[in-house]
C-alpha cells in the first residue's frame, strides 16, 4: 500500500439504504485507518440518495481542495419500476464525468443489486465489503503519478 502520510480522502455517503451504505463507509474508513491514516485525514459528508452523490462529490472537490481522492458510497436496489435503471445509469455517468475533469479521482462504490440480501452480502457479509476495495483503490489513485 502507498504511504498515506499527508494524504486526505473524502467520503460522500448516501443515506438511502443506510444499513448498506453505513457498512460500506465503515469498511472504507477502517481500511484507510489500517493503512496509516488518522481520522483528521478523512472527511465524510452525507447526501440523501445515490443520485445526489454526483453533486456531493463535486461540492466536496470545491470545498476541500486538499483532498487526494473521494469515495462515492451508495446503494441502489432494484424495484418494480425503471427508476433503478435511470438512477444507476445517471450515477455511473456522473461519477465518470467527475473523473474526466481530472481534479481528483472519484472512486465508484455504489452497489447496484437486485435484492437487499445481495447488498448485505457485499457490504460486510459473505462476499466481503466493497467499501474496503474502494478505500484501497482511493489510496492507489491518490498517489498515481506522484514521484
Amino acid at each position: 500500500m502507498p504511504n498515506t502520510e499527508g494524504l486526505r480522502v473524502g467520503l460522500v455517503v448516501s443515506k438511502w439504504n443506510t444499513e448498506i451504505t453505513q457498512g460500506l463507509s465503515k469498511g472504507a474508513i477502517e481500511t484507510l485507518m489500517a493503512c496509516g491514516m488518522s481520522s483528521d485525514q478523512i472527511v465524510t459528508w452525507e447526501v440523501p440518495g445515490s443520485f445526489e452523490l454526483i453533486y456531493g462529490c463535486q461540492r466536496m472537490m470545491s470545498h476541500h481542495q486538499d483532498l487526494d481522492a473521494i469515495i462515492a458510497i451508495g446503494s441502489v436496489i432494484e424495484g418494480e419500476t425503471k427508476h433503478f435503471d435511470f438512477v444507476c445509469s445517471g450515477v455511473t455517468q456522473g461519477i465518470k464525468d467527475l473523473n474526466l475533469m481530472g481534479i481528483v479521482p472519484v472512486i465508484f462504490c455504489v452497489l447496484t443489486d437486485q435484492t437487499l440480501e445481495q447488498a448485505q452480502a457485499r457490504s460486510g457479509g459473505k462476499h466481503g465489503n466493497k467499501g474496503v476495495e474502494a478505500a484501497v483503490a482511493a489510496l492507489e489513485m491518490a498517489v498515481l503519478g506522484r514521484p
